[in-house]
């Protein structure tokens, strides 16, 4: 019942902000193109320095090898969820845009903006730790393949290989990468850019639910709730899987209990808005997106207390 409180008081603070967001296009304040570079703003100089600050100030580098099973656990969700996501596209026979942003939909939960204050107010203790560790994977794994998914097929296939990893050098990446150096080699940063960067970063959850509440009226939200595929992500992305993957992670060595909970409530999100905004910014189904973003962040206030009483 703890998990479930703290899941609720979080959920709620999450629908204020998106509310926010309604708001402020209502009132004219935010409109599509506001809402286009408040994406760009959030994608490319907060949320990597939300990652960035994250990790470096999250572990050391002992704690950092320590929990290594945290990072094997990540890239073992993502491999399931990849071959789920495209299970469910073959089912469901999904076709061009739709089918890889559909994939990048039922893969990527919204770890970033409400992942890290959801296990943050979780585990006080351990919480950034986990989270730290977790970001290392799944940043990579979504500004990889993530990329890709989000980015039109005609122009994916005609890319070439130099000109595909070159797209995967951006600014997430190399947060990543300054990050995880940085704790290996123990570097401090000094208090006033420690400071300034955390709390530049730590703005990209309001942004980015504000941003989600101002893309909802511009989406046709009748059309996305008749659409099956979506709530096959709904069951068994966030419903099923969560579960059998934390019974699964209780038999992997050096997974305890607080872990094992993290990776189930983090495996339960709704669609990550990053994966709306590179589809907005890629122009690849990106209404698509931004629907599937709504239902599934709507059906979250019902499935992720679920989750958390299922394993609690």
């Amino acid at each position: 019942m703890v998990y479930f409180s703290i899941v609720m008081e979080q959920i709620t603070i999450f629908i204020i902000y998106a509310l926010i967001g309604i708001i402020a296009v209502k009132a004219n304040v935010l409109n599509k193109d506001g809402l286009g570079v408040l994406s760009k703003f959030i994608t490319k100089i907060s949320l990597p320095l939300l990652i960035f600050t994250n990790t470096i100030n999250g572990a050391t580098r002992q704690q950092f090898l320590e929990a290594l099973p945290i990072m094997l656990a990540t890239a073992v969700m993502y491999l399931l969820l990849y071959l789920l996501s495209l299970g469910l596209s073959n089912v469901f026979r999904l076709k061009g845009n739709e089918r890889n942003v559909y994939r990048a939909c039922s893969i990527f939960g919204n770890n970033g903006f409400m992942g890290i204050p959801l296990v943050a107010a979780l585990f006080p203790e351990q919480g950034l730790l986990y989270i730290a560790l977790f970001t290392v994977v799944d940043q990579m794994v979504l500004w990889t393949v993530g990329m890709t998914l989000t980015a039109p097929v005609d122009q994916v296939s005609s890319m070439s290989i130099p000109a595909k990893l070159k797209k995967m050098i951006n600014p997430a990446v190399i947060g990543i990468l300054l990050a995880v150096i940085g704790v290996f080699l123990v570097v401090q940063l000094p208090a006033p850019l420690n400071t300034a960067l955390t709390k530049t970063g730590a703005i990209s959850t309001p942004l980015a639910m504000i941003y989600l509440g101002g893309i909802f009226c511009y989406t046709n939200i009748r059309e996305y709730l008749k659409k099956a595929e979506i709530y096959g992500t709904i069951i068994l992305k966030m419903c099923i899987f969560p579960v059998l993957f934390f019974y699964l992670l209780k038999w992997m060595p050096g997974i305890t209990q607080e872990i094992a909970v993290t990776m189930s409530v983090l495996s339960a999100l709704p669609t990550m808005t990053t994966v709306a905004m590179l589809s907005q910014i890629q122009k690849s189904a990106d209404e698509y997106s931004a629907g599937m973003v709504f239902v599934t962040t709507l059906f979250s206030i019902v499935t992720l207390p679920l989750v958390c009483l299922l394993i609690g």
